[in-house]
């Protein structure tokens, strides 16, 4: 298998992917928050801004599970490269559209629509190849590397908030599109050899009609994660844990416009200090090593915390409330580096793409759930009061699914990768 042959990490193929993904990600950070500046721009309105996340969320529900079905016997490395070229030249048609100024929310709610099938289906391709780059007893460290990327690229949000100030949202469109372009031409030369999987499903397939095959492997990917209880619990809390951060996402960045004069920038600070947070937690992770044994206590606690800090810092001043996201930051990846690493190194070759289409499908119909109840909600009480408690609801699914599947859980995430 190419590149399997090192320890080390940092592999020909594991490099041209981490650098593909880093370009597309600071690309896709300045046109994204560029977006949802717009639309409160054009409608001015919350409820509309939670329809516009609401329509780039509904295809992430049935895209996951049954990509995930496909990609488990298809190569998830050709899928990647060419969603890149297809989103590249989606990005670079909008820029042209909106650069002669028209708008028109029904026919751009259309369009958030086709990215949002877009990028649903490229995440579990993804998140499917991307560790079978990884070498023996690395996983930690990759996807260390992987969360401070994506921490990174927030950095672009304050160039793409002054950029669109200063010239609109077509030039970020634009960029977006180069992008995506350059990305895609990266990935084009990761080696073939790495998706000995299909070949394993080829082995299972018999003369049974393609469409009743797709139908038996999603089946068969649900039937996976029901039985097994440590995955069960870990995927019914992310799906949660999804809602309640769906619900935060909707109303703190609207909360800060309306309560601060430039609140954009104030919610870039208070924000912007918990990815500081999470690139300086990643770049720990990336150098020390967390023992096996203390992983599912590390990951409940911090599941823990997290809850209660997200639940009390808009309520504090800025300084405090900065701190606290900060924190928050460093404990988010360490969440993240412990769940996706454990679970990614748990889950067969053959079968990620079903275990990853089912997990980003569940956490996409809690994102959703929580992004149009948090709409309706806002409407009634204080963004606040109801963000508050979304938090409380996450700490109590952590002690309900984590806590009450301790040693199923501890069995997956206390395990040398």
């Amino acid at each position: 298998m190419p590149g399997k042959e090192k320890d080390t990490l940092w592999t020909r193929d594991f490099t041209i992917i981490t650098a593909g993904s880093a370009v597309s990600m600071f690309g896709n950070a300045m046109s994204g928050f560029a977006m949802t500046l717009m639309v409160l721009d054009y409608t001015e309105s919350t409820f509309l801004y939670a329809v516009y996340l609401a329509v780039f969320t509904i295809p992430q529900i049935i895209m996951p599970i049954i990509s995930g079905a496909f990609l488990d016997r298809f190569s998830r490395r050709r899928t990647i490269y060419c969603l890149d070229f297809l989103s590249s030249i989606l990005y670079l048609a909008a820029s042209f559209i909106l650069a002669g100024g028209w708008f028109s929310f029904p026919v751009f709610a259309l369009y958030v629509f086709l990215i949002g099938s877009i990028q649903s289906i490229y995440l579990v391709a993804y998140s499917s190849f991307y560790p079978l780059l990884i070498t023996k007893g690395n996983y930690a460290r990759a996807y260390s590397v992987s969360s401070v990327l994506e921490t990174l690229s927030a950095i672009m949000v304050p160039a793409a908030t002054f950029i669109y100030k200063q010239v609109g949202i077509s030039p970020l469109l634009a960029v977006n599109a180069v992008c995506f372009f350059l990305a895609a031409v990266m990935e084009t030369r990761i080696a073939d050899g790495y998706e000995t999987y299909i070949e394993k499903q080829k082995e299972t397939e018999d003369s049974a009609h393609k469409g009743r095959m797709m139908l038996r492997d999603i089946r068969e990917g649900i039937d996976y994660l029901r039985n097994s209880r440590g995955l069960t619990a870990i995927v019914m809390y992310f799906t949660v844990s999804a809602m309640v951060y769906g619900a935060a996402n909707v109303l703190t960045l609207p909360w800060f416009r309306s309560n601060y004069s430039n609140g954009e920038y104030i919610y870039m600070i208070v924000a912007g200090m918990g990815m500081i947070g999470r690139a300086a937690g990643g770049a720990l992770h990336y150098r020390l090593k967390i023992p096996a044994r203390q992983k599912f206590r590390i990951a409940f606690f911090v599941y823990i915390a997290t809850a209660v800090l997200e639940g009390v810092y808009l309520y504090l001043s800025l300084p405090v409330g900065a701190l606290l996201c900060f924190l928050s930051g460093i404990l988010g990846v360490t969440s993240y580096t412990i769940r996706i690493a454990a679970t990614q190194s748990y889950v067969p070759d053959e079968k990620k793409g079903r275990f990853n289409g089912a997990f980003n499908m569940l956490n996409t119909c809690g994102s959703l759930a929580g992004e149009l109840t948090a709409g309706w909600l806002a409407l009634q009480l204080s963004p606040r009061l109801v963000i508050s408690g979304f938090m409380a609801v996450s700490l109590l699914s952590a002690l309900v699914f984590i806590g009450g599947s301790r040693k199923e859980v501890a069995a997956i995430y206390n395990v040398e990768q």
